[in-house]
């Protein structure tokens, strides 16, 4: 999985989350239903904490947009789903996350509006299963506002007490975790398969 690869064909799926921290357990996680998305044959395109971190704060009074910002909400854009990771940071989201949310108020006056028709995985990272659930809360709040579907399952993973999840080299290696992030990348790859360019949902039957 690369971070910005070109789009062949079929459901392309994005991912957003990461912190400034290089491999950080939000970033990875995310990557973790992404690689599964991929499994099941959707084009994926990650943006990581590295890219979040340099796109300036969103300033709603100010219609100019950086070569990244242009980027990244039109990968959004073509988006067939998605998949969101944050860190709980004091009970809610990140303001890196939260800022390039809200750089997608771009997209209101699109014919798909923010995220109308797309499936949206939410991953949430956190010391301690509090901040786990009113992050994950606080998620899909904004998701709903932006006329997204969250996926059934939510994935909440308790970085606290030493937790160990990824590698070193990023594999997962919490089988539990693991599986979990899986389930997410395939609800997020069926539902985007059940749903038409318009938004509209398709007979399944």
């Amino acid at each position: 999985m690369k971070d910005h690869p070109a789009r062949l064909s079929g459901q392309l799926i994005v991912g957003i989350g990461g912190t400034t921290r290089p491999g950080s357990s939000s970033e990875l996680a995310v990557r973790e239903g992404l690689r599964e998305a991929e499994a099941c044959g959707a084009e994926v395109l990650h943006f990581g904490g590295a890219f979040l971190g340099g796109l300036p704060l969103y300033a709603p009074e100010d219609p100019r947009r950086t070569d990244a910002q242009r980027e990244f909400v039109d990968a959004v854009r073509r988006a067939d789903g998605l998949i969101i990771g944050s860190p709980g940071y004091h009970g809610g989201i990140s303001g890196l996350v939260k800022n390039a949310l809200d750089l997608l108020e771009d997209l209101r006056d699109d014919q798909r509006v923010y995220f109308h028709g797309r499936a949206v995985g939410l991953v949430v990272t956190a010391a301690g299963w509090q901040a786990c659930g009113t992050t994950l809360a606080a998620l899909r709040s904004v998701v709903h506002a932006m006329r997204g579907w969250p996926t059934p399952l939510g994935v909440t993973l308790n970085t606290g007490n030493g937790a160990r999840l990824f590698a070193p080299d990023g594999t997962c290696v919490d089988a539990a975790a693991a599986q979990t992030l899986a389930v997410l990348g395939r609800q997020v790859v069926d539902f985007a398969a059940g749903v038409s360019p318009s938004g509209a949902a398709l007979s399944l039957v």
